[in-house]
């Protein structure tokens, strides 16, 4: 049987927040803080990432922000550069797809109909994929502002597919897998250590879809 795979990017496909790790790593000993212990900055960073928003340009301004917040010492024009350059070198590392990515979406791509489904700035996200190595393996990519219940349903709609036999593929239960649950998706939870903390929350079996979950991306050829 042919099915529909909706297929997360980030941290599903290739690495992507553990840059970002690295990004507030560097920032919290950069910043020495005298009081605040690094997880009491991390809250003040996380606070202005909530308003700022999605993707690695927002994601410079936030450390920017939470640094004019925070600085102990006068701002300096070259200090501001160096907060800026934590966050700006994100866009430019290399890109590297997971473990076996490349044969698995090879192997699928001849069986089903593979669509890729991600969230994040649009321009940013584009050139992820054209980056990736693996654009032409899907029959479209998807770019969102958000993946919550009314997303699945939209793309359901605009795809014109069935539900039951769509699956969405991801890393986030919080994007991924309870909201496509939650409209009647299948859903294939594939957990990555280093998961965005924002995307954290249970997996909740919500809807009638199915539900697994596999340690590696390689594992979905054996169910499909």
């Amino acid at each position: 049987m042919k099915y529909y795979l909706l297929i997360d990017a980030d941290d599903t496909l290739w690495e992507n927040n553990i840059y970002f790790e690295q990004a507030v790593h560097a920032f919290i000993a950069f910043l020495n803080h005298s009081r605040l212990t690094p997880a009491e900055v991390r809250e003040v960073l996380d606070d202005v990432e909530r308003l700022m928003g999605y993707g690695s340009a927002n994601f410079t301004k936030s450390l920017v922000e939470t640094y004019r917040r925070l600085a102990e010492r006068e701002l300096q024009d070259e200090d501001v550069r160096q907060v800026r350059r934590f966050g700006e070198q994100i866009r430019t590392h290399p890109m590297q797809l997971l473990d076996g990515v490349k044969e698995t979406i090879d192997y699928l791509s001849i069986r089903h109909e593979l669509v890729l489904l991600t969230k994040g700035d649009v321009e940013e996200q584009t050139l992820k994929i054209e980056r990736s190595g693996i654009a032409e393996s899907f029959k479209r990519a998807i770019i969102v502002e958000e993946k919550d219940v009314a997303t699945y349903h939209r793309v359901v709609e605009e795809l014109q597919i069935d539900p039951q036999r769509t699956w969405m593929i991801g890393n986030s239960p919080r994007s991924d897998i309870n909201p496509a649950l939650s409209a009647g998706l299948n859903a294939i939870y594939i957990p990555h250590p280093h998961t965005w903390h924002f995307e954290h929350e249970d997996v909740r079996h919500i809807g009638e879809g199915q539900l697994l979950t596999l340690a590696a991306f390689t594992d979905l050829r054996t169910h499909f």
